[in-house]
């Protein structure tokens, strides 16, 4: 079982790779609902230091998003991002299993449509 292993990499910002993925998930007839967005978390903390780069100035973003496809159950794509670079995996737990379909429109939306500005290190 692979739990949080990225499945693309790409050069920019967390933000902008948010950005680029919802537009061709929902151009690919998926619903996207963002659950979770680190930087508004650390917001609510006063003291929250970076654990990758241990400083309160550090450029470290996750974001969670619930993809919905023609299964009731959502899948979970996770954005985590540092350093201009951004890694975009899929969850798939015991708790929570993935449903192939939706996962396979989800890659199929977001593989091989990067735009000039984001490219991929895969």
């Amino acid at each position: 079982m692979n739990m949080f292993s990225p499945f693309l990499t790409l050069d920019c910002s967390c933000d902008e790779a948010l950005q680029w993925s919802s537009q061709n998930l929902m151009k690919s007839g998926l619903r996207v609902m963002r659950t979770f967005d680190l930087h508004t978390a650390r917001h609510a903390l006063k003291d929250c230091p970076c654990p990758h780069h241990g400083t309160s100035a550090c450029d470290c973003q996750m974001l969670v998003l619930l993809v919905y496809g023609e299964a009731l159950e959502p899948v979970t794509l996770i954005l985590h991002g540092n350093d201009g670079q951004t890694w975009l995996s899929i969850a798939d737990t015991p708790n929570q299993k993935t449903n192939i379909k939706t996962v396979a429109a989800i890659k199929n939306a977001l593989e091989g449509k990067l735009p000039a500005r984001i490219s991929n290190r895969a």
